[in-house]
């Protein structure tokens, strides 16, 4: 049977691709519900060439023009984060895809964990913000979450491959970004035209400037540690320019397992979409005689310092992680818009940081107050 698929976050990078697998495999996958935030043309045009059962648009205001215009279909049209959330539950979702950008994407993605879907993760900021309520509420509901991330569908399957064998550390990879060979005082000029040219990944604008800032990375950290229940310690981060060993996993005996493609997310959601089997995708193979060589590289914390932004707020635990993700979703909005330098966005990190009105345990309740509080903090220091 075909597997029904709904993707929170059609029309971003992740919600493109996503369509881009199932365009080439209509025998296996069929689209469910498809939802954008604003991206009307986009969103119009990609239900009607995958029928969409339903359609929403998180933009209240923009229901009507996307309604008018899918009046001649069959399509169902919906509006607002409240309809999402209740058309994630429905029996005739198989498949969650969570890709939608930033804290927007956590209602929706417990929503669906709630309703014990499987949830392909691609939106880091929902175990970012809040990891131990998302990892409990799957395991309440006997829900299952598929890494989308390369790197942690990357560990995934090295873990897979393990048998059963405990990790003792991963070696979580890391492009570099477009400033990895850049001097501080050359970094702190950049402006986001810079930051935006990734050498190997096509993202979106807001992965793209984490990317660069390697809080990206920091995310990934904190991901992993709930995703394999590990401790931060014992997830390494290294640079690897060429994007082709996507993380590794190493073993008591020193045994590393490492999984290797071209940068492609089409890749690992294929994977998470088909699993366990593998499907074609269309990405070129890797060809080793042309790479020649692998290189790695310890980070530099003093020229990225929202790495060890991220591995301190990991080890504070709480609402610490959701904090730093607040600052940070307003500070790269303020340096896509050049508000603010590239340093800035560290800065009003920590700051946050410093500042935060620290929960042990907190409670959902407690993760949006904290995103809302922290986030008015964060737009202080730009005003």
């Amino acid at each position: 049977m075909k597997r029904r698929i709904a993707i929170l976050g059609s029309t971003g990078s992740i919600g493109t691709q996503t369509l881009d697998v199932i365009r080439q495999h209509p025998d296996l996958f069929e689209v469910e519900l498809i939802s954008a935030r604003r991206s009307v043309d986009l969103l119009v045009s990609q239900a009607r060439e995958f029928n969409a059962a339903n359609v929403v648009i998180c933009d209240e205001s923009a229901y009507d023009a996307v309604s008018a215009r899918l009046s001649d279909t069959d399509c169902k049209v919906w509006a607002g984060v409240d309809s999402l959330c209740q058309l994630v539950k429905g029996e005739q979702v198989d498949i969650v895809v969570g890709a939608m950008v930033g804290f927007s994407g956590l209602r929706p993605t417990l929503a669906a964990l709630e309703a014990g879907k499987i949830v392909a993760l691609a939106n880091k900021e929902t175990l970012v913000a809040a990891g131990e309520l998302v990892t409990r509420t799957m395991r309440e509901h006997n829900a299952v979450i598929l890494p989308v991330d390369s790197e942690h569908s990357a560990i995934f399957q090295c873990l897979l491959a393990a048998q059963g064998n405990e990790l003792t550390r991963i070696h979580l990879t890391a492009s570099g970004g477009p400033f990895r060979t850049w001097e501080r005082d050359r970094i702190a000029t950049a402006k986001a035209a810079d930051a935006l040219k990734h050498p190997n990944w096509d993202m979106g604008s807001k992965v793209t400037i984490d990317s660069a800032t390697m809080m990206n990375k920091g995310f990934e950290v904190i991901e992993a540690k709930w995703l394999f229940d590990v401790k931060p310690s014992d997830i390494h981060v290294v640079v690897h320019p060429e994007s082709v060993v996507h993380s590794m996993v190493e073993f008591v005996d020193g045994a590393v397992i490492a999984q290797l493609g071209c940068p492609d997310m089409r890749e690992p959601i294929g994977f998470a979409l088909s699993f366990p089997q593998r499907i074609t995708v269309g990405n070129r193979k890797l060809d080793f005689a042309a790479l020649g060589s692998l290189s790695f590289q310890d980070p530099d914390l003093d020229r990225f310092p929202n790495l060890r932004l991220a591995y301190e707020a990991i080890e504070r635990g709480g609402n610490a992680p959701c904090a730093l993700n607040a600052a940070n979703e307003v500070a790269v909005a303020a340096y896509l818009k050049d508000r603010i330098s590239f340093y800035d966005i560290s800065r009003i990190n920590e700051k946050c940081l410093a500042g935060l009105n620290f929960a042990a345990q907190p409670s959902l309740e407690d993760i949006f107050e904290t995103n809302n509080e922290i986030a008015a903090i964060a737009n202080g220091y730009i005003d």
